[in-house]
């Protein structure tokens, strides 16, 4: 490479540095950390606090030590953006957020016509606006977005297959996007990401091998493989509504199924069956351990194909954790499968969104990372 590619490639490397770190970094840290130079590392922050990137704190002096106090750093985590949307089939959530992750505004709003990706896309790019209104933000300092939709979704965006409608199928969702919010966009299915963020700031960060399950009204499964998304051909990977064979699709009309549903009329009549059921109301107790014996049974297959260390239940299921983990522990126990921990999300109905950001971050090259910095 030249110089200025080499130059570019050092300031994404301290940026990163800067962004995975809980606290300021001094100087010989970010030597350490990164195999730079210390006289690289800084001269490129200098150019860094220069363009704004990079908040130099005030000198703290060393306990015990003689000598001048450490340099130390902090990257502007709020200087770039990312975006999140999730789209689901009655309605579309967006998040701004800054490059470690934090959600900065929100916006929120129901689907005018889900059948309709051209619409749909249209509200989606609307609230992504709004989000970052909410955050205080601006278009310019937006640096990437990542949507979260529902179906098989390839490695480059595509929606290959949707089980509600065929019309989605083909629609390049980054290029979509980017037509409309003119930054780099990637796209992900809602589960694969539910995972990716259980992983990064939820209680899936102690295991390589994780499977995010949201299954009743709405089914599908994330699946990480050595801490890495697995989409499969066409993004097909966990598409587990699709297998006639599994019984996926059987419960999805049941009141206590209604858990994953998108509608909030359904989850609140899924959440007092729940709570009847917490009650000793044997009607409900028998509907919720139908539904128990269908999970453990889609859980079982997993835990003997896939094989994950922890299987997550999210999308919803998380409401009801108390009265399900039990359960569905004990079925799977009863079934002799492998001793695959179950838990459930950390992060509520925010995961799909959450991961979204993480995909954005991870997807970003240098240029996108930071800034140019010119060669002197």
């Amino acid at each position: 490479m030249n110089q200025s590619a080499v130059r570019r490639v050092n300031t994404s490397v301290i940026l990163r540095a800067l962004a995975v770190s809980a606290g300021p970094r001094k100087l010989t840290e970010l030597a350490e950390q990164t195999g730079l130079s210390r006289r690289t590392i800084e001269l490129i922050l200098d150019s860094l606090v220069e363009a704004g990137w990079v908040a130099e704190l005030d000198r703290v002096p060393n306990s015990g030590c003689a000598g001048r106090p450490a340099r130390r750093y902090e990257l502007r985590a709020e200087h770039a953006l990312l975006a999140a949307v999730r789209v689901t089939t009655v309605d579309v959530s967006a998040v701004v957020a800054d490059v470690r992750g934090h959600i900065l505004g929100r916006a929120h709003r129901p689907l005018r016509d889900y059948k309709d990706p051209s619409t749909t896309l249209d509200d989606a790019a609307e609230l992504v606006l709004r989000a970052l209104d909410d955050a205080g933000g601006s278009v310019d300092r937006l640096r990437a977005g990542a949507i979260a939709g529902g179906g098989a979704i390839d490695d480059e965006g595509v929606v290959r297959r949707l089980v509600h409608t065929t019309r989605w199928e083909g629609v390049h969702l980054p290029e979509e996007l980017g037509r409309r919010v003119p930054v780099p966009w990637f796209a992900d299915n809602d589960t694969n990401l539910g995972a990716l963020a259980e992983r990064w700031r939820g209680v899936a960060a102690d295991h390589d091998n994780v499977v995010w399950a949201m299954l009743g009204n709405r089914t599908g499964l994330g699946i990480l493989i050595r801490g890495a998304v697995h989409r499969g051909l066409d993004g097909a990977a966990g598409e587990i509504v699709e297998a006639r064979s599994m019984p996926a699709g059987s419960v999805e009309d049941w009141p206590v199924a209604a858990l994953t549903s998108p509608l909030p009329a359904q989850r609140a009549l899924a959440l007092a069956r729940f709570e009847a059921a917490r009650n000793g109301d044997a009607a409900s107790l028998a509907e919720v351990d139908e539904f128990v014996e269908n999970i453990a049974s889609i859980l079982t297959t997993l835990s003997w194909t896939v094989a994950p260390s922890l299987i997550v239940l999210g999308g919803g299921l998380e409401d009801a954790a108390d009265v399900l983990l039990p359960r569905v522990r004990d079925a799977l126990r009863d079934a002799r499968t492998p001793a695959v921990e179950l838990r459930a999300t950390a992060l509520g109905h925010d995961a799909p969104l959450i991961g979204a950001v993480k995909l954005a971050l991870d997807r970003m090259d240098t240029e996108l990372f930071g800034p140019l910095v010119p060669i002197d």
